[in-house]
């Protein structure tokens, strides 16, 4: 790619991840090996069904499980700048390690239980870490691109997953054993990556910022100290990050946008074995879904990165709100389908940006602080999203989706008052000079 064109629609994907340096090639390449190996919540209700707990049991495990892994964001955000990412990781992937083969071994319901919540909190206590390194390591420009990279990897990593789990399955002889060990072992393999490519904390301390970020005018500012103590530094604490009011807007509008994006899961299904509409083309939809976002999203970005992370973000929470309310109209097949295009459409073209904005607003030293909180709201709205969407169904039945056009509003609102007006800054590499033509 010319450096014309790449100034024309910013640095492309190849680019940008040929270009990172080693340590982001491993967070990029580890959210692909880590999802490759998320086996436990795919097939966590199917084990215990086996092993003769009841479906209320199972499903209360795994309720269980998606709590510990909130609990794990909120857990890695307070710990990101003391550990570093590659402690952060080592720690949350041997851990997790540990607990999941403890899963299989334990035979009391209690014990199970206990497991699975300490698997869900270890898997996720790098998460704030490694965001924050991925962020500081790659400069504004690219920022948005980066995260698009990102997500790739992990839609990728979650399209496969069930596949590879289910060749386990069958390997084992129709036993769970070898999904346990094998995601242990994933676990493992990945904190091996980090150990060995990741910075430790003291060298990631003395990184410089791959580009200075101004001071948003509402950001939280550094704490004042006396002179000659060295420059001030933001105290870090969850309670910082809600006294930016600005920011915390923008964590009620991913908290209302995961409720809603968690509802073509949950909802939507129960509502097409009411209408008795075929399960091949709610089926289809969500395969759509994931081909549409894997082929359309990072080419899509190389444009949409130019644009100001507002204008993206807004637009992809109304076309996700508006995409999943249409269920709301007589549900059929074309219902299903357009439905799912359009909060398709709105995740490829907010999707990046929605995850690189806590990046792109937090302070420097804050940037753990800022990505957990996020990551923490939307997994929570993700998480709590098909128990509201359960329950308002069970009330309202097809008329719930009404209530998810309202939440789809909340969420456009919030987020659109909630983010700054950052645009990220033209792309460093500039275009070659025009060639002068002698002896004219």
């Amino acid at each position: 790619m010319s450096a014309r064109a790449e100034q024309q629609g910013g640095p492309g994907p190849w680019a940008t991840f040929v270009e990172s340096p080693l340590a982001v090639k491993a967070i990029l390449a580890g959210v692909v090996i880590n999802r490759l190996g998320a086996f436990l919540g795919i097939f966590l209700v199917l084990y215990l069904t086996a092993r003769g707990y009841s479906a209320g049991h199972a499903a209360f495990a795994l309720g269980a499980y998606g709590f510990g892994g909130v609990a794990g964001v909120v857990v890695g955000g307070a710990l990101a700048n003391r550990l570093g990412a590659r402690n952060a990781t080592v720690l949350s992937m041997t851990g997790s390690a540990f607990l999941l083969v403890l899963v299989y071994y334990v035979h009391s319901y209690p014990l199970i239980i206990g497991s699975v919540v300490l698997v869900g909190l270890f898997q996720t206590i790098y998460r704030p870490a490694s965001a924050a390194l991925l962020s500081e390591l790659t400069s504004d420009d690219r920022q948005v691109m980066i995260f698009g990279i990102w997500r790739l990897g992990l839609n990728i990593g979650t399209t496969l997953c069930p596949q590879l789990g289910f060749g386990l399955y069958r390997l084992g002889g129709h036993g769970y054993g070898m999904l346990f060990w094998g995601e242990a072992a994933v676990a493992v393999g990945y904190a091996v990556l980090a150990f060995l490519t990741l910075p430790g904390k003291a060298a990631a301390e003395g990184i410089p910022p791959a580009e200075d970020v101004p001071m948003a005018e509402d950001a939280p500012s550094a704490e004042p100290v006396e002179a000659g103590t060295g420059p001030p530094a933001p105290k870090e604490s969850y309670l910082t990050v809600l006294r930016d009011t600005r920011f915390t807007l923008f964590l009620v509008g991913a908290l209302a946008n995961g409720i809603i994006y968690a509802q073509y899961l949950s909802t939507l299904p129960l509502d097409i074995t009411r209408a008795h509409v075929g399960v091949f083309w709610y089926s289809l939809a969500v395969s759509i879904n994931s081909i549409v976002v894997i082929v359309v999203e990072l080419p899509l970005t190389r444009f949409t990165q130019r644009l100001p992370v507002k204008l993206t973000v807004g637009a992809g929470f109304a076309l996700i709100g508006l995409g999943e309310a249409g269920y709301g109209l007589p549900l059929g097949a074309a219902v299903i389908m357009i439905g799912t295009l359009v909060w398709t459409l709105g995740e490829v073209i907010g999707g990046p940006a929605f995850f690189a904005y806590p990046g792109l607003a937090a302070p420097p030293r804050l940037k753990a602080r800022y990505i957990g909180s996020f990551q923490l709201m939307f997994t929570a709205g993700t998480a709590i999203g098909p128990v509201i969407g359960g329950l308002l169904f069970q009330q309202l039945g097809h008329g719930v989706w009404p209530v998810v056009a309202v939440f789809g509003i909340v969420s456009t609102v919030f987020g659109v008052v909630g983010v700054r007006s950052v645009q990220p800054p033209t792309a460093s590499r500039q275009p070659d000079p025009e060639p002068v033509s002698e002896g004219v």
